[in-house]
């Protein structure tokens, strides 16, 4: 048997239906997956991991706090929180003079999905 299209499957029972269902779901989600990709681009950093583990499980920080609790330069840590913030992670709560930095609520099931924590029921 000749094989004209390399990406094409050569098997006997080749599943058309399932193939072009697939493909148009794919198609469907192109851009949540696209959306999806660019918010694990952004989290892949060990230290963005570490301030959204942190404002995981205390709610809210500042950067003074997250600058000593990582040991950087509030400078460093500025600038990853501005990267979180752009990238949707993260909003911004001001007390006074203050910043303080909390996950937003839309990605809260993102991080716990990546972290493997539960996201609390309302009510508990």
């Amino acid at each position: 048997m000749k094989i004209t299209d390399p990406n094409r499957c050569v098997r006997q029972c080749r599943d058309e239906e399932q193939i072009a269902r697939c493909r148009a779901r794919v198609g469907e989600w192109k851009g949540q997956a696209e959306q999806m990709a660019a918010l694990l681009r952004l989290a892949a950093n060990p230290v963005r991991l570490n301030i959204l583990r942190l404002l995981w499980d205390e709610g809210r920080l500042c950067v003074c706090d997250l600058s000593e609790i990582l040991g950087m330069s509030i400078p460093a840590v500025s600038q990853h929180l501005k990267k979180l913030r752009e990238g949707g992670l993260t909003v911004v709560e001001r007390e006074g003079t203050t910043l303080y930095y909390r996950l937003c609520r839309r990605h809260r099931a993102l991080v716990a999905d990546v972290f493997g924590l539960r996201v609390p029921v309302v009510g508990e």
